[in-house]
């Protein structure tokens, strides 16, 4: 992302109360001990695309009618239970009855994948039997603050008993899911660990969670889920990867983001280190001091990618927190002293995990990136919630493209971008971005080609694909597009505006 050009008001629109979303989190006994379901999201999903993730999804009007026409949903979290039973139909095509897990008739389940609302209709119709009891609320989390809506999620526990008990889950014909998997908790955690499987974070939370209660009662997933529901735990950690924690700080950057993210990345048993924590208020650096005396490891350095305010912190505030070094390239260096001067290409021993650090100027000189097994901590290259901003005086709008065709070679597995949530799949991003720049560039030399000379009058063709872009913003980045033609010699700047210098 970048600051806000000095002048220029962008509204931010609040973002309301949170949505009220449910989960169910449904556990059997397999062979060799607890199993949990997951489902693989299509690529296609708006979020979490290609995540393993609890089944469930948003609640909806036809929820809350159920609640007040079907007295068999009486009792707490009505709204959330009979959403995730009207999910699990969809999704998975069960049931739940007094002697377990059942099938939906299909045609049933047709209808409801067709019309949400017709699960009313069935249950009232008793086209199929459902019960409530054994489900139990394990917690509830609110989202945390980076991404464009903020969700109330209840994660919702059954326990299905024996395996050989539980029916085959046929995916046809819903498409949310790609696939399905039990697995044991431990050997869930272990693979996402590994980078071998991409998992949403609050389900690796919540595994972690029963993984531990496991422990304590004897591998017994009911007395454990009871234990669960009694304590109900909150969110301590935001995991993006194993060795990638995330703690969104409060920043004045450019909407629709209001936060920095800032990075713990390193060995989760070992050295780590801070990465953009732009503190400048109390509130915000007394949560990061708390994730950091929760991790395990040793704080070794605090990184910052590159020097606009947003990713910046009030020093004496931090400091007040951290005595730890500080890293930076060579050209952060000059807005604030660095203890280390970062080099591209050097390698990071964070405990057992290595990070690479990249230089990627373009959007900022001297702006750094990490590059681990885990995937990419990518400063401002990419954003998951709005766009980048190339400021016209310090960045490079042919430096920014070339950066970022760099790092589509380096394929990596999961983006960690400044400003909102992960990035599930990294090559669709960066190559929309280099798409959507290429073709804007065009659209600019297309616009002096026609002969418009201002630059308020070719900022307005080269946006008029984009009606709802900001005239300031479409002002300060056409600009951008300008300088980086005119240092290619493309065009240039003359007494009575900019000209096509070669065709």
């Amino acid at each position: 992302m970048s600051e806000v050009p000095k002048g220029m008001i962008v509204p931010n629109r609040g973002r309301g109360q949170p949505r009220p979303t449910a989960t169910m989190t449904l556990t059997r006994n397999g062979p060799n001990g607890v199993e949990v379901l997951l489902g693989l999201r299509s690529k296609t999903m708006r979020a979490f695309p290609n995540y393993w993730a609890f089944p469930g999804g948003g609640v909806s009007r036809v929820d809350t009618k159920a609640v007040e026409r079907l007295e068999q949903l009486e009792g707490p979290e009505a709204v959330t239970v009979a959403c995730i039973l009207r999910e699990m139909s969809e999704e998975l095509g069960l049931t739940i009855t007094q002697n377990g897990l059942q099938h939906l008739p299909v045609e049933a389940r047709e209808d409801i994948i067709e019309d949400k609302s017709k699960w009313l209709f069935h249950a009232e119709k008793g086209t199929f039997p459902f019960l409530r009891e054994g489900i139990k609320v394990l917690s509830h989390r609110i989202t945390p603050p980076f991404g464009p809506v903020q969700f109330d999620n209840a994660f919702l526990h059954l326990h299905a008993g024996d395996s050989d008990t539980v029916p085959e889950i046929d995916l046809e014909p819903q498409t949310e899911f790609t696939e399905i998997m039990w697995g044991e908790p431990l050997h869930i955690i272990q693979r996402w660990k590994n980078h071998e499987i991409k998992v949403a974070p609050p389900v690796v939370t919540l595994l972690m969670e029963i993984e531990r209660t496991l422990d304590r009662f004897h591998r017994d997933m009911e007395k454990a889920a009871d234990d669960i529901a009694e304590r109900r735990p909150g969110r301590r950690s935001i995991l993006f990867a194993h060795g990638v924690e995330v703690v969104p700080i409060k920043t004045a950057t450019l909407p629709p983001a209001d936060h920095t993210n800032c990075y713990l990345v390193g060995d989760p048993e070992g050295g780590f280190i801070l990465v953009d924590p732009a503190v400048r208020m109390r509130e915000d650096m007394e949560v990061l001091a708390t994730a950091v005396e929760r991790h395990r490891g040793s704080l070794e350095a605090i990184l910052f990618t590159h020097s606009h305010s947003d990713h910046m912190a009030d020093m004496s505030l931090l400091r007040e927190a951290f005595d730890a070094p500080i890293w930076g390239s060579e050209y952060t260096n000059k807005s604030l002293q660095c203890d280390r001067i970062l080099s591209d290409g050097e390698a990071l021993q964070l405990g057992e995990q290595t990070w690479t650090v990249l230089i990627t100027p373009g959007h900022h000189p001297g702006h750094v990136c990490l590059l681990g097994e885990a995937g990419l901590v990518a400063g401002d290259m990419v954003a998951g919630i709005g766009t980048i901003l190339i400021p016209p005086g310090t960045g490079d709008m042919t430096v920014y493209i070339q950066q970022l065709e760099r790092l589509k070679t380096l394929n990596p597995h999961l983006i960690f971008p400044s400003h909102g949530p992960v990035v599930a799949m990294p090559q669709h991003l960066i190559q929309h971005y280099i798409d959507h720049r290429k073709a804007r560039h065009d659209r600019v030399v297309a616009a002096v080609k026609e002969g418009h000379q201002g630059l308020e009058e070719i900022a307005v063709a080269a946006y008029a694909d984009s009606p709802d872009a900001h005239p300031g913003l479409a002002v300060d980045q056409t600009l951008s597009h300008l300088v980086a033609l005119q240092r290619e010699g493309r065009v240039g700047k003359h007494a009575d505006g900019w000209r096509m210098e070669v065709e």
